[in-house]
């Protein structure tokens, strides 16, 4: 298995989103099983309710294992070498790590279409500042005229 993305590779050969594609870079904790082993899944879970994880489970994207984020639609591929057994445990840290750093697109773009207040890096991050308190709909652009109908 190739360690090296589709977005460091220059390939745009892809089935889906990548996490990496949409933020112009891959991460360490995708290369890396040392970097989330001390994620603990119950500390990070929002309101206590472990519910929530147990739809993240291990996939494959493109050949490559993967963990789904719904927060940008996208896959976070994995490229290190997962334990036998612990698959859906390490999908669920990665995708846990992804959210915690503020890397999820959909995170990065709360700053500016968040409608109403709440945790800039949500539930899973505690202190975390809030956005979304000064929304107001865009106006159009500017120089626009009304075709007048």
């Amino acid at each position: 298995m190739s360690t090296r993305s589709n977005y460091e590779t220059g390939s745009d050969r892809s089935i889906g989103i990548d996490a990496e594609r949409l933020a112009g870079r891959s991460f360490d904790y995708q290369h890396d099983l040392s970097l989330v082993e001390d994620v603990d899944l119950l500390a990070a879970t929002p309101g206590g309710d472990i519910n929530w994880l147990e739809d993240v489970t291990l996939l494959v994207e493109d050949g490559v294992p993967a963990v789904f984020d719904r927060y940008s639609n996208s896959f976070l591929k994995i490229y290190f070498p997962i334990p036998a057994g612990r698959e859906d445990e390490i999908a669920r840290k990665v995708l846990v790590k992804h959210l915690q750093s503020g890397n999820s697109y959909g995170i990065a773009l709360k700053e500016r279409h968040a409608k109403f207040p709440q945790p800039e890096l949500g539930p899973w991050v505690a202190g975390s500042r809030t956005v979304g308190e000064d929304w107001a709909p865009p106006g159009p652009p500017e120089g626009w005229e009304s075709p007048g109908h």
